[in-house]
């Protein structure tokens, strides 16, 4: 396996089941059964149009997540994208670089074959592309269980990520490592969100001030969400951040070096630099 600095990998997303899984997270077991029709008449009622923002998808959360790990070198997003609900997302998903793979129904309440498609896709991409490292499967059926057991004996190492309470068992199992959607940086859960809802608008307002700031705090959490550390080599840190931002230059936003402008986010992280290499945490009021 290539080290972290040199990994490639490969993100497939069954959007339609994370979208129903986080609804019924937010709003309780099969409430999206129950509102399918009125979410997919595409009727505008004021009651749902509240309920799926509600249980609104941090498409970001996701895409950061997986650049945690390496280099994306491919990520396919599958669904009917003709359904209102998902169109909503193709905006985002496409400032992301993601690849919007178009599935139509059999039939009004039949499965859209996604889970066929994105396996057939992944085992192609495997072979097409051996220098893939990674697999992040974005779902929680149970029929993704082979698929990721197919990529362990290829050789790559196995994410998965579903939404808690949504996930078979058996398919985390057979993952590498496992995350819950819920457990991502950036990601409320319905329990904290309710309850912090005042304070997260507040720390959203702040941060959409300095945006590099939010970009720095998220790199960190990232960081230190996968390998358990708190204290991160400032290198590791600036190569997460080029991933999840191509265009980020801190020479650009009047820093020297990046250590400089670490030292600029004094509310977001603090830095060591007693030693050789600089390594630098989230500041306590974010930890």
């Amino acid at each position: 396996m290539a080290d972290l600095q040199d990994a490639r990998v490969a993100v497939y997303l069954d959007f339609d089941n994370i979208v129903m899984s986080w609804y019924d997270r937010v709003h309780g077991r099969n409430s999206y059964s129950r509102d399918r029709q009125r979410i997919t008449g595409g009727s505008g009622e004021p009651e749902i149009a509240a309920r799926l923002a509600a249980a609104t998808v941090d498409v970001g959360a996701i895409i950061d997540y997986a650049a945690s790990f390496g280099t994306l070198v491919l990520t396919r997003a599958y669904a009917d994208w003709s359904n209102p609900v998902n169109a909503e997302y193709r905006s985002q998903l496409v400032a992301r670089a993601v690849d919007l793979v178009q599935l139509f129904p059999a039939a009004a309440y039949a499965k859209n074959g996604a889970d066929i498609r994105l396996a057939v896709d992944a085992v192609e991409d495997m072979f097409r592309l051996p220098d893939l490292t990674h697999v992040i499967i974005v779902a929680g059926d149970s029929d993704y269980v082979p698929l990721a057991q197919r990529c362990k004996r290829l050789g790559r190492y196995v994410v998965g990520v579903g939404v808690a309470g949504s996930t078979a068992k058996s398919l985390a199992a057979a993952c590498d490592r496992f995350d819950a959607y819920d457990s991502l940086p950036g990601v409320l859960s319905p329990e904290t969100e309710k309850k912090d809802a005042a304070p997260a608008r507040a720390r959203a307002r702040k941060r959409s001030v300095d945006p590099s700031g939010e970009l720095l705090e998220r790199a960190l959490r990232l960081e230190a969400e996968k390998d358990g550390d708190e204290w991160q080599h400032a290198s590791a840190v600036k190569r997460l951040i080029t991933r999840l931002d191509p265009a980020f230059s801190e020479k650009a936003l009047g820093h020297r070096g990046f250590t400089d402008f670490v030292k600029a986010h004094t509310d977001v992280a603090e830095v060591d630099d007693s030693g050789n290499i600089v390594l630098i945490r989230l500041a306590p009021a974010r930890r």
